[in-house]
């Protein structure tokens, strides 16, 4: 695919940029540039490739999930005087 002015001005357009006419032969070429590099990516043939969730493929070492320390809330609560039905109270700030 190759672009001329009316399909760039179409596309700045669209994407709210303006391109000034002495800088229309330039952003031609690089987005003739950028179109010949997806048709060279969309050449390759990647039938037998499996997709990765991630580049570098990394093991997590996860811990057991344990719990290691009791619950403390009712504690908590009784060393404020901003609880009410098991919940920090704050003030209203949204009216």
């Amino acid at each position: 695919m190759s672009f001329d002015n009316k399909q760039i001005e179409a596309v700045a357009k669209l994407a709210m940029l303006r391109v000034d006419e002495h800088d229309m032969p330039d952003t031609i070429k690089k987005m003739n540039g950028i179109m010949t590099l997806i048709d060279q990516m969309q050449s390759v043939n990647t039938d037998q490739v499996q997709p990765l969730s991630h580049p570098q493929d990394p093991v997590l070492r996860l811990r057991e999930d344990t719990v290691t320390q009791s619950d403390q809330r009712e504690a908590f609560q009784t060393l404020t005087e901003f609880a009410e039905q098991g919940l920090y109270t704050v003030p209203k700030v949204i009216e």
